[in-house]
């Protein structure tokens, strides 16, 4: 390994053999391979922010709240769209790894610049996305928008003021408590269109 860049491969490999110690520790080896490289470095970037922010980082869930959106309508990027299996994995990758609205955009340009027009499976993708960009710095863990209503799952002690939730409830007909920490509200939904304002409305409630 003696060209150029040969010493930054042969730190990878290194990293790949001992691991790159403790994100919160002395140890200078670790467990890094158990997890991959990726993964490890976002949870040690939520970590350090974590650290930046004041707060002492979830060692339960490393990387935040992992919110599910389910809107009953085929979300992927069809074959006949994307062909080659393995740009379908990185896109969806990239798409997970989107943080902001901003970033999502940003795909959702590419992806039209470089494929054409998005068809309908791939709009719903890009819309689940949306959603779980909105959802999860309310502490929802799911999202479930089907024909005939929505239920909203959230955390174990969510990052929401309780009132806020009792309030919202008690101010429509059509939502209750379903359990401890589940909102459902009965309503029909015939279209994604539908689904996808429902969804932002009460996330917008909830956010006031």
């Amino acid at each position: 390994m003696e060209e150029l860049g040969s010493g930054f491969y042969l730190a990878m490999h290194d990293l790949e053999i001992r691991g790159a110690g403790e994100i919160l520790g002395e140890s200078q080896s670790g467990e890094m391979q158990e997890v991959g490289f990726s993964l490890y470095a976002r949870m040690l970037d939520s970590a350090v922010r974590a650290l930046k922010a004041g707060r002492e980082p979830d060692m339960q869930q490393p990387l935040g709240v992992t919110t599910e959106i389910n809107l009953h309508v085929p979300a992927l990027l069809p074959q006949d769209y994307v062909s080659d299996v393995h740009e379908r994995l990185v896109l969806y990758k990239r798409l997970a790894n989107c943080e902001a609205p901003e970033q999502l955009e940003e795909m959702q340009t590419e992806l039209v610049d470089r494929f054409g027009l998005l068809p309908d499976p791939a709009r719903s993708l890009i819309e689940s996305h949306r959603l779980r960009i909105l959802a999860k710095p309310l502490g929802i863990a799911r999202v479930d928008a089907g024909p005939d209503g929505l239920l909203l799952q959230f955390v174990p002690q969510p990052p929401l003021d309780p009132s806020r939730i009792i309030g919202f409830v008690q101010s429509r007909r059509d939502t209750r408590f379903s359990g401890q920490d589940r909102l459902r509200m009965t309503r029909s939904f015939p279209t994604l269109a539908d689904r996808v304002g429902c969804v932002r409305e009460v996330i917008s409630a909830l956010s006031a």
